[in-house]
């Protein structure tokens, strides 16, 4: 062996036996270099071609060979187009000599080889001699000891290669392999005819007879994919000799799977081929079906399963016909959904030929009598799979073992709503609901079947929306029942099967509780109950809470009333004594809070909510006590309790302000000051703990922010004499604790709602100054950086967005140096990583450059520097070459497709604020050689390694040109429309973006190739 050669044989080795880590490190460096230079492709052709490899242990010539396809593969694909005509041919004999070298395998190695073949043949350059040529190859092949081998396989692979060649930087481009798949196409009848010859062969090589037929349906399923039957007429192809190869090797297991496939293709692909297939659906079923059914095969089921559902899919008219090959499918279907497997594959890869039955029987006109034909023949099979879906949902579980649902069935259950309510639409909502409700399985006087009740239940709630619309209340006793039996049920019983019930039960009466509520009457209290006890339950938590916040929402004429106020209150002071989930907690307390904002006596309103708060209040003030009390400090364990506690406190503070009814505003001054009441409970207790230590701590921090948050949203006329303390704490725990993005976030709610006011300007000016001298703010430097900080990021772009689109125009033009700042950290930002990070610093450049747009577009925008126009064109002026040398920079990487439409909306805008510029007093500080200047020496700035030989020399001129159009439709577009959010509409938007957007492709491809190890 050559020098070169022995260093790769034994560098394989190296990578995959050697026991020391830092060896296989250097291993697989070395070979990743060895891949990219010149030599690799002569080492490799002789790796596959010569027999050099002897000496070796087998495995060790596996891997040898295989790692020599692999390159060869990838080089072409990378490289192959750049070799001449001369090279290719060589390289192409010599990959049609290790095909046929090693076409009794490995089968791995073979496959590997025809896609490197593959891959060469469709980078030639005369695709027509090309495929002549191959073929006349492949006859010589063929002939050769086991050279058939070696010709299926290429064969195989080859179509397949065709379509799916997308891998690498310089893919073979769509023309180029629509056309060599017609040339490919031309020879379909050879191949067809050597396929068949193939199959009626009888050969001693030591292949058996089911193995090749398996690789001949596999080369025909290829080719069926690429179309090669689509000049056949169905009656002809019926009669195919291929067609009966497949047929008859559904009999046969080794090849079952692959004449599946063949045969779901061709009834996908080809009209008329359903009605032939139709026909074979009495054998299929009595002697392929039945007999799998029998022993069990599931292989066989799911298969059978998946092509009778295919036929019916590919034809629902002629299913709906309702004759017997139709009936004989629709029960074989039935058969397979009521199959008793674990995971549900089986039933659940027949729903979609029953939804797509089902929706063209209910497409069908009402007044054609087909549809009556229809109606009457598949009532009674819809009816029948009703009763499978009843029992196939079940859940096998016990009343006392720990619940487990597979996830097999899980997924299955999530997939029937569609089916369900289709069901439900074709046997009518009365006839639906009473077969849910037969049997007598809720009577009291027999034992009940709780996994069936849970089944019928789980239907029932899946078919919610669909009855709810169609207006026919059923009769709810049966469920009543239910209710009554599980609130009796003591806590500690409701374990596995038992709470699995609760749960849907709740579903069930939160998806129909005005229909409950409608006969409950005095029953109310009972329903609030059964609600109550299974709040805290793991299981069905969620679902009594949400059934809670149906009932209250709806029933606030009479849930005020002393003994529902009293659950009520229960409830509560349950719930926090189990500390459910917050978002449980959360949900509980909101629907409470809507029941009690209902209460018309303004002092019980005022009592009741008081007493809703009593307990979060109580907690949070014991922790701002312990600031003056140190015994707790003292304490690690009660201080993570008490810290805990105030922190659910204020979530359901939270919860409160979120949920509050707004009073209504009369003319005459008897307003309902409840909300300002709670204000003023809130607000002081809020500005205690912002100057306390604990808001260290970076979940109370954002308890406490989004309490306020929520209570400013929802009452933000009781907090506009606070704004300036509001804003005044939260800028200044934000210095103190600079990795607490909460009260970024919060102090943008406060600017959202208050922000317009004028008088209110400073405050908001001062914050935002506050926020950018942070030092968490000034270290965004680096896209490195910024990826540490995603959070702060998104929170402090949002900020500046809110004051950019909040303040008034006064307020903006004289904080140019904060927006210069914060224009300056966007812009670094959007270079990040982190998705959300960079989208939201480029929401912010786009939202402060909209509004310098429509002050320019204005026609009294004043020409002078103090205007806001003359701020933004101040500041454009300065940060413009930095942010278009970062928007270059946030296209490149695997992330960049992303930002395409942000990136080219930014520069859409810039580009018009350059345009209108041009023509004003302001063309010497911002116009169209700016724009040819930044974008010039940011992409001459951009790495070599990031762009192609010669790329940046046409990158230029194009996208300058793109920019020119893309603002002149922006100008025309917002003449037009009266609006200036007129982005990406036009022709010139829409093809730059799309030459964003190829940048983008093309660089994250060819980075992603460059990372790509062996």
């Amino acid at each position: 062996m050559s020098s070169a050669l022995e260093k790769v044989v034994e560098a394989v080795r190296v990578l995959n036996h050697d026991t020391l880590s830092c060896n296989r490190v250097a291993a697989n460096q070395w070979l990743l270099q060895f891949q990219h230079s010149h030599a690799a492709w002569e080492v490799a052709t002789s790796l596959l071609t010569t027999s050099s490899l002897h000496l070796l242990p087998s495995d060790y010539n596996f891997e040898a060979h295989f790692f020599a396809a692999q390159i060869l593969r990838r080089k072409i694909k990378s490289e192959g187009c750049y070799l001449n005509i001369g090279v290719k041919t060589d390289l192409l004999n010599a990959l049609l000599l290790a095909a046929q070298r090693f076409s009794m395998g490995p089968s791995q190695l073979l496959t590997q080889i025809c896609l490197a073949l593959s891959a060469l043949l469709l980078r030639m350059e005369d695709q027509k001699a090309t495929i002549e040529q191959l073929f006349g190859s492949l006859q010589k092949l063929q002939v050769l000891d086991n050279g058939y081998i070696a010709v299926l396989e290429l064969l195989t692979v080859l179509p397949e290669e065709v379509s799916e060649d997308l891998i690498g930087g310089t893919s073979a481009d769509s023309q180029t392999r629509s056309c060599f798949k017609r040339e490919l196409l031309s020879y379909t009848t050879t191949v067809l005819e050597f396929l068949i010859a193939q199959s009626e062969r009888r050969l001693d090589d030591g292949l058996q007879f089911h193995e090749r037929s398996r690789k001949i349906i596999r080369c025909l399923l290829s080719w069926v994919r690429a179309d090669c039957f689509s000049e056949i007429q169905p009656a002809s192809l019926a009669q195919h000799p291929l067609l009966n190869l497949v047929f008859n090797s559904l009999q046969i297991s080794h090849s079952f799977d692959v004449a599946i496939e063949v045969m779901t293709e061709l009834i996908s692909r080809y009209e008329g081929l359903p009605e032939i297939f139709l026909c074979k659906v009495q054998y299929i079923k009595e002697f392929l079906l039945l007999p799998a059914l029998i022993s069990r095969d599931e292989k066989i089921i799911i298969g059978i399963a998946s092509l009778l559902s295919e036929i019916g899919q590919a034809a629902p008219s002629l299913i709906a016909e309702g004759s017997n090959e139709a009936l004989l499918l629709a029960d074989a279907l039935l058969s397979c959904f009521a199959f008793p497997s674990e995971d549900c594959e089986i039933a659940d890869s027949t729903l979609p030929f029953w939804c797509s039955l089902a929706h063209y029987i209910l497409g069908m006109e009402i007044k054609n009598g087909k549809r009556r034909v229809s109606f009457d023949v598949f009532c009674p099979v819809f009816s029948a799979l009703l009763d499978a879906v009843l029992v196939r949902a079940q859940v096998d579980a016990s009343e006392t073992e720990r619940l487990y649902i597979p996830d097999g069935l899980i997924y299955f259950r999530s997939n029937l709503e569609e089916l369900l309510v289709d069901i439900c639409q074709l046997l009518g909502p009365t006839s639906f609901v009473t077969k849910l409700f037969s049997g007598g399985w809720a009577s009291s006087t027999q034992s009940i079947s709780w996994k069936e009740v849970e089944a019928r239940m789980f239907v029932l709630n899946m078919v919610s929306e669909a009855l709810v619309q169609a207006g026919q209340p059923f009769d709810v006793s049966s469920v009543m029942h239910l209710v009554t039996i599980l609130s009796n049920t003591k806590h500690d019983a409701l374990n596995g099967l038992l709470a699995l019930v609760y749960k849907t039960v709740g579903e069930v009466l939160g998806s129909y509780s005005k229909w409950f509520l409608s006969i409950a009457g005095p029953n109310l209290r009972h329903l609030l109950a059964f609600c109550a006890s299974g709040i805290g339950q793991p299981i069905c938590s969620k679902a009594c809470s949400s059934a809670l916040r149906k009932f209250c929402e709806e029933a606030c004429s009479v849930i005020h009333e002393p003994q529902n106020l009293e659950i009520l209150f229960w409830i509560i002071e349950d719930v926090e004594r189990k500390y459910i989930a917050i978002e449980e907690e959360e949900e509980v307390v909101g629907a409470i809070t809507l029941a009690l904002s209902c209460i018309p006596n303004k002092d019980l309103k005022k009592t009741s909510l008081a007493r809703l708060i009593s307990s979060s209040y109580a907690s949070i003030h014991r922790l701002i006590d312990a600031d003056v009390d140190q015994s707790l400090r003292q304490d690690p364990a009660a201080y993570t309790v008490a810290l805990n506690l105030a922190v659910r406190g204020f979530s359901r503070l939270g919860a409160l302000f979120g949920h509050l009814t707004n009073p209504v505003l009369r003319e005459v001054e008897c307003e309902d000051d409840t909300v300002g009441t709670l204000v003023g409970i809130l607000w002081p207790l809020l500005e205690k703990l912002f100057a306390s230590s604990h808001m260290e701590h970076a979940s109370l921090s954002a308890a406490a922010c989004r309490s306020l948050s929520l209570a400013i949203h929802s009452s933000a006329r009781y907090f506009l004499a606070l704004l300036p303390q509001i804003l005044d704490s939260l800028s200044t725990n934000f210095r103190m604790y600079q990795n607490h993005d909460c009260y970024l976030r919060t102090a943008a709610v406060a600017v959202k709602e208050f922000g317009h006011i004028e008088e209110y300007s400073s405050p908001c000016m001062s914050t935002f100054e506050r926020f950018n001298s942070s030092a968490s703010i000034s270290a965004l430097t680096s896209s490195y950086i910024c990826d540490q900080e995603p959070d702060l990021i998104e929170a402090y772009a949002s900020f500046a967005s809110t004051f950019v689109t909040c303040c008034p125009k006064a307020v903006i033009a004289a904080s140019g140096q904060l927006l210069e700042f914060s224009f300056q950290k966007a812009a670094i930002s959007c270079t990040a990583m982190h998705t959300g990070a960079a989208l939201a610093a480029m929401s912010y450049m786009s939202c402060l450059l909209d509004v310098g747009l429509t002050c320019m577009l204005e026609s009294d925008a004043s020409p002078c520097k103090e205007s806001l126009s003359g701020v933004l064109v101040n500041l454009i002026s300065r940060c413009g070459e930095g942010l278009i040398s970062n928007i270059l920079y946030a296209l490149l990487g695997v992330s960049a497709m992303t930002r395409v439409h942000k990136s080219a909306t930014i520069l859409q805008q810039l580009a018009t604020l350059c345009s209108i510029c041009e023509r004003t007093l302001w063309r010497s500080m911002l116009s169209w050689d700016s724009l040819s200047l930044w974008l010039r020496s940011s992409v001459q700035a951009l790495p070599s390694e990031y762009l192609k030989p010669g790329e940046a020399e046409a990158i230029i001129p194009l996208w300058f040109k793109a920019l020119e159009n893309a603002a002149l439709d922006f100008l025309k577009s917002a003449v037009a429309a009266g609006d200036n959010h007129v982005h990406m509409r036009g022709k010139g938007g829409r093809t730059l973006k799309r030459i964003i957007r190829d940048f983008a492709e093309s660089h994250r491809t060819t980075l992603a190739s460059n990372l790509n190890s062996f």
